[in-house]
Protein backbone atom coordinates (compact mmCIF):
# COMPACT_ATOMS: atom_id res chain seq x y z
CA UNK A 1 0.00 0.00 0.00
CA UNK A 2 1.59 3.00 -0.93
CA UNK A 3 -0.12 6.37 0.80
CA UNK A 4 0.87 10.33 -0.11
CA UNK A 5 -0.17 13.40 1.06
CA UNK A 6 1.01 16.64 1.20
CA UNK A 7 0.50 19.94 3.19
CA UNK A 8 0.92 23.59 2.02
CA UNK A 9 3.53 26.00 4.02
CA UNK A 10 1.44 29.05 3.84
CA UNK A 11 1.48 29.82 7.38
CA UNK A 12 1.58 27.88 10.71
CA UNK A 13 0.37 24.63 11.41
CA UNK A 14 -2.76 24.33 13.24
CA UNK A 15 -4.56 21.74 15.36
CA UNK A 16 -7.02 21.61 12.32
CA UNK A 17 -3.56 20.22 10.10
CA UNK A 18 -2.94 17.68 12.57
CA UNK A 19 -6.01 15.77 13.56
CA UNK A 20 -6.66 16.26 9.57
CA UNK A 21 -3.62 14.71 8.23
CA UNK A 22 -0.47 15.10 9.89
CA UNK A 23 -1.52 12.68 12.30
CA UNK A 24 -2.80 9.94 10.31
CA UNK A 25 0.15 10.21 7.94
CA UNK A 26 2.34 10.08 10.82
CA UNK A 27 0.65 6.83 11.33
CA UNK A 28 1.08 5.32 8.37
CA UNK A 29 4.92 5.20 8.29
CA UNK A 30 4.82 2.53 10.41
CA UNK A 31 2.68 0.54 7.99
CA UNK A 32 2.77 1.52 4.68
CA UNK A 33 5.11 2.98 1.69
CA UNK A 34 4.16 6.56 3.09
CA UNK A 35 5.34 9.63 0.29
CA UNK A 36 4.75 13.07 2.99
CA UNK A 37 6.12 16.27 1.52
CA UNK A 38 5.75 19.84 1.54
CA UNK A 39 3.80 21.46 -1.29
CA UNK A 40 5.61 25.02 -1.47
CA UNK A 41 4.47 24.94 -5.15
CA UNK A 42 0.97 24.67 -3.94
CA UNK A 43 1.19 27.94 -2.02
CA UNK A 44 2.62 29.97 -4.51
CA UNK A 45 -1.29 30.38 -5.04
CA UNK A 46 -1.59 31.90 -1.53
CA UNK A 47 1.72 33.59 -0.48
CA UNK A 48 3.50 36.22 -2.69
CA UNK A 49 6.81 36.59 -0.15
CA UNK A 50 9.50 34.90 -1.15
CA UNK A 51 11.46 35.20 2.46
CA UNK A 52 7.80 34.10 4.09
CA UNK A 53 7.15 31.62 2.07
CA UNK A 54 10.69 29.56 2.61
CA UNK A 55 10.25 30.36 6.04
CA UNK A 56 7.25 28.94 6.29
CA UNK A 57 8.31 25.79 4.41
CA UNK A 58 11.26 25.25 6.94
CA UNK A 59 8.89 25.42 9.83
CA UNK A 60 6.87 22.99 8.60
CA UNK A 61 8.92 20.29 7.98
CA UNK A 62 10.51 20.97 11.98
CA UNK A 63 6.64 20.84 12.77
CA UNK A 64 6.45 17.45 11.09
CA UNK A 65 9.91 16.11 12.54
CA UNK A 66 8.76 17.43 15.86
CA UNK A 67 5.47 15.86 15.75
CA UNK A 68 6.98 12.12 15.42
CA UNK A 69 7.35 11.71 11.29
CA UNK A 70 11.06 9.62 10.70
CA UNK A 71 12.63 10.71 7.42
CA UNK A 72 14.26 6.68 7.52
CA UNK A 73 10.21 5.07 7.06
CA UNK A 74 8.90 8.01 4.52
CA UNK A 75 9.63 9.60 1.70
CA UNK A 76 9.94 13.25 3.09
CA UNK A 77 10.81 16.05 0.57
CA UNK A 78 9.88 19.42 -0.14
CA UNK A 79 7.55 19.87 -3.91
CA UNK A 80 9.81 22.06 -5.32
CA UNK A 81 12.89 20.39 -4.99
CA UNK A 82 11.91 17.59 -7.20
CA UNK A 83 11.34 18.99 -11.13
CA UNK A 84 9.19 15.85 -11.91
CA UNK A 85 6.01 17.30 -10.11
CA UNK A 86 6.22 20.26 -12.63
CA UNK A 87 7.03 18.87 -15.77
CA UNK A 88 4.27 15.45 -15.12
CA UNK A 89 2.09 18.91 -14.40
CA UNK A 90 2.16 19.87 -18.15
CA UNK A 91 1.46 16.98 -19.66
CA UNK A 92 -1.68 15.86 -17.62
CA UNK A 93 -2.64 19.79 -18.49
CA UNK A 94 -3.02 18.42 -22.12
CA UNK A 95 -5.37 15.88 -20.85
CA UNK A 96 -7.77 18.05 -18.73
CA UNK A 97 -10.93 19.47 -19.64
CA UNK A 98 -11.45 23.05 -19.27
CA UNK A 99 -15.17 21.96 -17.64
CA UNK A 100 -13.42 19.59 -15.30
CA UNK A 101 -11.62 22.54 -13.62
CA UNK A 102 -14.43 25.07 -13.90
CA UNK A 103 -16.43 22.81 -11.76
CA UNK A 104 -13.89 23.01 -9.17
CA UNK A 105 -15.67 23.93 -5.65
CA UNK A 106 -12.53 25.02 -4.31
CA UNK A 107 -11.89 27.13 -7.22
CA UNK A 108 -15.19 28.91 -6.68
CA UNK A 109 -14.93 29.22 -2.90
CA UNK A 110 -11.84 30.88 -3.39
CA UNK A 111 -12.13 33.39 -5.80
CA UNK A 112 -15.50 34.08 -3.82
CA UNK A 113 -13.08 35.08 -0.88
CA UNK A 114 -11.14 37.43 -2.86
CA UNK A 115 -8.64 35.73 -4.23
CA UNK A 116 -7.15 36.71 -7.41
CA UNK A 117 -9.03 34.62 -10.53
CA UNK A 118 -4.89 33.51 -11.47
CA UNK A 119 -4.39 30.50 -13.55
CA UNK A 120 -2.20 29.03 -10.90
CA UNK A 121 -5.33 28.86 -8.88
CA UNK A 122 -7.92 27.48 -11.48
CA UNK A 123 -4.63 24.83 -12.58
CA UNK A 124 -4.67 23.71 -8.80
CA UNK A 125 -6.18 20.36 -9.43
CA UNK A 126 -4.11 19.59 -12.31
CA UNK A 127 -0.42 20.02 -9.87
CA UNK A 128 -2.29 17.93 -7.32
CA UNK A 129 -3.25 14.89 -9.74
CA UNK A 130 0.48 15.40 -10.73
CA UNK A 131 1.93 15.56 -7.45
CA UNK A 132 -0.20 12.16 -6.68
CA UNK A 133 -0.23 10.59 -9.88
CA UNK A 134 3.74 10.70 -10.20
CA UNK A 135 4.47 8.33 -7.48
CA UNK A 136 1.77 6.02 -8.19
CA UNK A 137 -0.26 6.26 -5.03
CA UNK A 138 -3.08 4.02 -3.73
CA UNK A 139 -4.21 5.88 -1.07
CA UNK A 140 -4.80 9.67 -0.55
CA UNK A 141 -5.82 10.37 3.29
CA UNK A 142 -7.41 13.91 2.93
CA UNK A 143 -10.57 16.00 4.66
CA UNK A 144 -14.02 16.42 2.88
CA UNK A 145 -13.15 19.66 0.91
CA UNK A 146 -10.49 17.64 -1.10
CA UNK A 147 -12.76 14.88 -2.08
CA UNK A 148 -13.31 16.43 -5.54
CA UNK A 149 -9.79 17.31 -6.05
CA UNK A 150 -9.37 13.46 -5.84
CA UNK A 151 -11.88 12.58 -8.45
CA UNK A 152 -10.37 14.90 -10.76
CA UNK A 153 -6.98 13.77 -10.56
CA UNK A 154 -9.00 9.91 -11.14
CA UNK A 155 -10.82 11.82 -14.14
CA UNK A 156 -7.35 13.27 -15.41
CA UNK A 157 -5.32 9.65 -15.27
CA UNK A 158 -8.64 7.53 -16.61
CA UNK A 159 -7.94 9.91 -19.50
CA UNK A 160 -4.22 9.48 -19.69
CA UNK A 161 -3.91 5.57 -19.34
CA UNK A 162 -7.66 5.63 -22.29
CA UNK A 163 -5.28 7.23 -24.30
CA UNK A 164 -2.18 5.44 -24.02
CA UNK A 165 -2.92 2.42 -22.19
CA UNK A 166 -2.84 1.74 -18.26
CA UNK A 167 -0.08 3.98 -17.40
CA UNK A 168 -1.30 5.46 -13.33
CA UNK A 169 -2.96 3.78 -10.79
CA UNK A 170 -6.39 5.39 -9.42
CA UNK A 171 -6.17 6.59 -5.98
CA UNK A 172 -8.71 6.40 -3.46
CA UNK A 173 -9.43 8.99 -0.99
CA UNK A 174 -9.13 8.23 2.63
CA UNK A 175 -11.50 10.24 4.80
CA UNK A 176 -12.02 10.02 8.13
CA UNK A 177 -15.53 10.86 7.78
CA UNK A 178 -15.49 11.56 12.04
CA UNK A 179 -12.40 14.35 11.43
CA UNK A 180 -13.99 15.09 7.88
CA UNK A 181 -14.39 18.85 8.76
CA UNK A 182 -12.34 20.24 11.68
CA UNK A 183 -14.24 23.43 12.85
CA UNK A 184 -12.19 26.82 13.44
CA UNK A 185 -13.35 29.55 16.27
CA UNK A 186 -16.00 30.54 14.44
CA UNK A 187 -17.80 27.04 13.37
CA UNK A 188 -16.14 27.37 9.58
CA UNK A 189 -13.75 25.22 8.74
CA UNK A 190 -10.10 25.37 10.51
CA UNK A 191 -7.91 27.45 8.18
CA UNK A 192 -4.90 29.78 8.17
CA UNK A 193 -6.87 31.69 5.48
CA UNK A 194 -9.83 32.30 7.55
CA UNK A 195 -8.15 33.30 11.23
CA UNK A 196 -9.98 31.13 13.17
CA UNK A 197 -6.95 28.51 13.67
CA UNK A 198 -5.51 27.42 17.19
CA UNK A 199 -1.52 26.81 15.61
CA UNK A 200 0.23 23.81 17.56
CA UNK A 201 3.29 25.76 18.78
CA UNK A 202 1.99 29.07 20.25
CA UNK A 203 2.61 30.85 23.59
CA UNK A 204 0.02 29.64 26.13
CA UNK A 205 -0.89 33.05 26.43
CA UNK A 206 -1.68 33.05 22.74
CA UNK A 207 -3.52 29.45 22.91
CA UNK A 208 -5.89 31.18 25.77
CA UNK A 209 -6.79 34.04 23.70
CA UNK A 210 -7.64 31.78 20.81
CA UNK A 211 -9.66 29.04 22.45
CA UNK A 212 -11.50 31.73 24.94
CA UNK A 213 -12.15 33.73 21.32
CA UNK A 214 -14.21 29.88 20.25
CA UNK A 215 -17.71 30.82 19.24
CA UNK A 216 -20.77 29.66 21.39
CA UNK A 217 -24.36 30.21 21.82
CA UNK A 218 -25.63 32.08 24.31
CA UNK A 219 -27.66 29.15 25.99
CA UNK A 220 -27.72 30.29 30.12
CA UNK A 221 -25.54 28.47 32.82
CA UNK A 222 -29.08 26.34 33.71
CA UNK A 223 -30.01 25.37 30.02
CA UNK A 224 -29.23 22.07 28.58
CA UNK A 225 -26.44 22.74 25.61
CA UNK A 226 -25.98 21.13 22.76
CA UNK A 227 -22.79 19.07 22.16
CA UNK A 228 -23.61 18.31 18.74
CA UNK A 229 -23.78 21.67 17.76
CA UNK A 230 -21.01 23.54 19.50
CA UNK A 231 -17.70 24.24 17.80
CA UNK A 232 -16.44 24.27 22.04
CA UNK A 233 -17.20 20.43 22.05
CA UNK A 234 -16.12 19.34 18.51
CA UNK A 235 -12.92 21.00 18.78
CA UNK A 236 -12.35 19.29 22.59
CA UNK A 237 -13.58 16.17 21.29
CA UNK A 238 -10.37 15.63 19.34
CA UNK A 239 -8.26 15.28 21.99
CA UNK A 240 -9.99 12.82 24.24
CA UNK A 241 -10.78 8.96 24.81
CA UNK A 242 -14.36 8.15 23.95
CA UNK A 243 -14.95 7.79 27.49
CA UNK A 244 -13.67 10.85 28.13
CA UNK A 245 -15.89 12.76 25.59
CA UNK A 246 -19.10 10.89 26.58
CA UNK A 247 -18.43 12.17 29.80
CA UNK A 248 -18.05 15.97 28.59
CA UNK A 249 -21.04 14.74 26.16
CA UNK A 250 -22.96 14.29 29.86
CA UNK A 251 -22.08 17.38 31.41
CA UNK A 252 -23.20 19.31 28.29
CA UNK A 253 -26.64 17.40 28.52
CA UNK A 254 -26.92 18.57 32.66
CA UNK A 255 -27.73 22.15 33.70
CA UNK A 256 -24.83 24.18 35.24
CA UNK A 257 -22.33 23.97 32.16
CA UNK A 258 -20.17 27.39 32.11
CA UNK A 259 -18.87 27.35 28.22
CA UNK A 260 -15.85 29.53 30.02
CA UNK A 261 -14.53 26.99 32.41
CA UNK A 262 -14.84 24.31 29.27
CA UNK A 263 -12.79 26.73 27.54
CA UNK A 264 -9.59 26.87 30.54
CA UNK A 265 -9.98 22.98 30.72
CA UNK A 266 -9.82 23.01 26.65
CA UNK A 267 -6.36 25.31 27.05
CA UNK A 268 -4.96 23.32 29.40
CA UNK A 269 -5.57 19.90 27.59
CA UNK A 270 -4.19 21.59 24.72
CA UNK A 271 -1.27 22.68 26.42
CA UNK A 272 -0.21 19.40 28.08
CA UNK A 273 -0.69 17.19 24.62
CA UNK A 274 1.34 19.15 22.40
CA UNK A 275 4.31 19.44 25.53
CA UNK A 276 6.54 16.81 24.50
CA UNK A 277 6.65 18.02 20.91
CA UNK A 278 7.50 21.75 21.84
CA UNK A 279 10.51 20.17 23.13
CA UNK A 280 11.63 18.12 19.94
CA UNK A 281 10.58 21.26 17.66
CA UNK A 282 13.09 23.64 20.04
CA UNK A 283 15.97 21.14 19.31
CA UNK A 284 14.94 21.33 15.46
CA UNK A 285 14.57 24.95 15.39
CA UNK A 286 18.62 25.32 16.65
CA UNK A 287 19.73 22.75 13.74
CA UNK A 288 17.83 24.56 10.53
CA UNK A 289 20.93 22.78 8.59
CA UNK A 290 20.17 19.68 9.92
CA UNK A 291 16.62 19.65 8.84
CA UNK A 292 17.57 21.17 5.20
CA UNK A 293 19.76 17.84 5.08
CA UNK A 294 16.92 15.57 5.51
CA UNK A 295 14.87 17.25 3.37
CA UNK A 296 17.58 16.61 0.46
CA UNK A 297 17.97 13.53 1.25
CA UNK A 298 14.42 13.25 1.24
CA UNK A 299 14.02 14.77 -2.64
CA UNK A 300 16.97 12.66 -4.28
CA UNK A 301 15.01 9.58 -2.88
CA UNK A 302 11.70 11.18 -3.76
CA UNK A 303 13.25 11.67 -7.31
CA UNK A 304 14.21 8.00 -7.88
CA UNK A 305 10.52 7.45 -7.59
CA UNK A 306 9.37 9.94 -9.86
CA UNK A 307 11.75 9.54 -12.75
CA UNK A 308 10.45 5.92 -13.38
CA UNK A 309 7.26 7.28 -13.93
CA UNK A 310 7.67 10.00 -15.91
CA UNK A 311 10.36 7.85 -18.01
CA UNK A 312 7.07 5.39 -18.73
CA UNK A 313 5.10 9.03 -20.00
CA UNK A 314 7.71 10.54 -21.45
CA UNK A 315 7.50 7.59 -24.22
CA UNK A 316 4.24 7.32 -24.19
CA UNK A 317 3.39 10.65 -25.26
CA UNK A 318 6.77 11.09 -27.43
CA UNK A 319 9.13 13.22 -25.43
CA UNK A 320 11.21 10.67 -25.78
CA UNK A 321 13.44 10.34 -29.23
Amino acid sequence: MRVLSGIQPSGSLHIGNFFGMMRSMIGWQAKSELFCFIVNLHALTSVNDGPLLARNTLEAAMDFLALGLDPDKCWFWVQGDVAEHSELTWILHNFTSMGLLERSHSYKDKISRGLVPNHGLFAYPVLMAADILLYQANLVPVGQDQKQHLEITRDIAGTFNHVFGPTFVLPEAGIDETLATIPGLDGQKMSKSYNNAINIFISKEELRKRVMAIVTDARAVEDIKDPDNCNLFAIFRLFLSPESEAELRERYLRPGLKYGEVKKELVETIWNYFAPYRAARADLVSRPDFVRDILQEGARKARLVAQQTLAVVRAKVGLNY
